[in-house]
């Protein structure tokens, strides 16, 4: 007797965690646009969204450029690059986002305004350490310190391409550069994108460390407002829905970009 397997239904195949984040969502609206102190909390935290996707985009595409020029002295024949690259992502990874966002928002930056300076001298110029903004120091902390984890994605995918079509595309003459910019990256790229975005998405939660510096980000907007009014409990019940509501989209389109980079491959 041979056994048939049930086909599945519509049933078995719901996505019943994306129903109920839904339903989370639907609820979530419904009190922010039903509720009067909701909806004075949200219009008072609206002005953050806009900090946090800002902060995040530049220093994630920073971050982005940064880790692939550190991926690409990884994966170099001259030892130096390699151990000075390798050095930098081993030292970088092992601090903490917070400690290295003070570090360099209090020790980084009055160093750079000096350098700065030497360099301004025979302009007869010169910068203070307060014209250095609290919202760029932010966005450089958060440029170095992802660009180490995303400079092992990079190098990650740039490996895992089959070693022998480069050498294929070096015995046809094509140069190192030419061969990485036409053989290695376009290859590397499809294992790349699913992490790379899943950085984001991390990036888009770890800019909340931002309003450790002053920065009027959801999370700052939210603890000035809750200190003010005594509302804790709904100003963060909000700040949690914004945050969510910016996650969970943008969790979804890395799962589309996973499936369709996968119905691609076959």
């Amino acid at each position: 007797m041979t056994y048939t397997p049930r086909k599945p239904t519509i049933l078995s195949r719901t996505p019943w965690w994306l129903l109920a984040i839904a339903l989370l969502f639907v609820l979530g609206l419904w009190g922010i646009t039903a509720d009067t102190t909701y909806s004075q909390i949200f219009r008072a935290l609206s002005g953050g969204v806009i900090t946090t996707v800002w902060v995040t985009i530049i220093a994630f595409a920073a971050a982005t450029a940064l880790g692939l020029l550190i991926a690409i002295a990884r994966t170099s024949q001259h030892r130096v690059l390699r151990e000075v690259s390798t050095f930098y992502v081993e030292i970088i990874r092992g601090i903490p986002v917070l400690v290295f966002l003070f570090y360099v928002a209090f020790v980084g930056a009055p160093g750079l305004v000096v350098a700065i300076n030497w360099l301004l001298q025979p302009f007869d110029a010169a910068i203070t350490v307060r014209q250095f903004d609290f919202v760029w120091r932010a966005i450089l902390a958060l440029t170095v310190c992802y660009s180490a984890f995303i400079a092992e994605i990079f190098r990650a995918g740039i490996e895992s391409v089959d070693r022998g079509q480069i050498e294929a595309a070096r015995a046809l003459g094509f140069s190192r550069w030419k061969c990485f910019r036409l053989v290695t990256f376009p290859q590397a790229l499809r294992n790349i994108l699913p992490p790379l975005a899943n950085d984001f998405v991390s990036m888009v939660k770890d800019s909340a460390l931002v309003s450790a510096l002053g920065v009027q980000d959801i999370t700052q907007l939210g603890k000035v407002y809750s200190s003010g009014t005594f509302l804790f409990f709904e100003t963060y019940n909000v700040v949690a829905f914004l945050y969510l509501t910016m996650t969970i989209s943008l969790s979804l389109l890395v799962r589309l970009l996973e499936r369709h980079l996968r119905e691609n491959t076959r």
